[in-house]
């Protein structure tokens, strides 16, 4: 099979993370990491602070590319991001959706034929997800939970079988979080050249509109973080 060129769409959390790690396991050159932030420099939707993204591309070794934009103008910069990935050479988009058919319709329809996504997660169990992710040995924490449905004492917790455990007992929560429900921070794993070690956090509770609606997130805000050697 013939090397295709491939970025990856990167939130920072653990689906792109894995998602990338099984497009390499298939075959692809990933060659860059994708990442949209708001006018504030956070990623969307993770709210992670710019820098982390960074920290995470220094620690992969692999060139990041950000763009700021505005939920109103989100879809002509990332059709216009493909235009441009694609006159470089890139062929693939790597996309880590598990099920949700609107945000694989709407993917496809911004990368406008110029970029072929491909999703290496869609339709899996979500159990074999997150054992995959834990077998593999990546490190993820929770870093953002809706409020009304887990507290802020998730902040900070790694991905782990406990934690699967635990939250199986919250009736209405999709354990992979895939709508929503958390976001998640990798700081290790076996792709990584290094690891992020966090040097200064914050909990917080913040308001966001999602989709037009108001919800209330408990945010975990790293502010400073360290590459260590593994």
């Amino acid at each position: 099979m013939k090397t295709q060129n491939a970025f990856v769409s990167w939130s920072g959390g653990k689906d792109s993370c894995l998602a990338y790690y099984k497009a390499l396991g298939m075959g692809f050159d990933v060659s860059y990491l994708l990442n949209f932030i708001d006018l504030k420099g956070r990623s969307m939707p993770h709210q992670i602070r710019s820098e982390l993204i960074y920290a995470q591309s220094k620690a992969l070794d692999i060139p990041l590319i950000q763009k700021k934009t505005s939920s109103k103008l989100y879809e002509k910069k990332f059709t216009e991001t493909m235009k441009q990935l694609k006159q470089i050479g890139v062929e693939i988009g790597i996309f880590g959706d598990i099920d949700i058919q609107l945000h694989r319709d709407y993917t496809e329809k911004l990368c406008d034929g110029a970029i072929k996504p491909l999703w290496p997660l869609w339709k899996r169990e979500r159990d074999e997800i997150l054992n995959d992710l834990i077998r593999a040995g990546f490190v993820a924490i929770v870093v953002v939970t809706k409020a009304n449905l887990l507290g802020k004492e998730w902040l900070g917790r790694r991905v782990d079988k406990d934690f699967i455990k635990d939250l199986k007992k919250h009736e209405g929560v999709d354990i992979c979080g895939e709508w929503g429900e958390y976001h998640t921070f990798v700081i290790d794993g076996p792709i990584f050249k290094k690891r992020i070690k966090i040097v200064e956090s914050d909990k917080k509770l913040r308001k966001y509109v999602v989709a037009g609606v108001k919800e209330w997130h408990w945010l975990l805000d790293i502010s400073k973080c360290e590459l260590c050697a593994k």
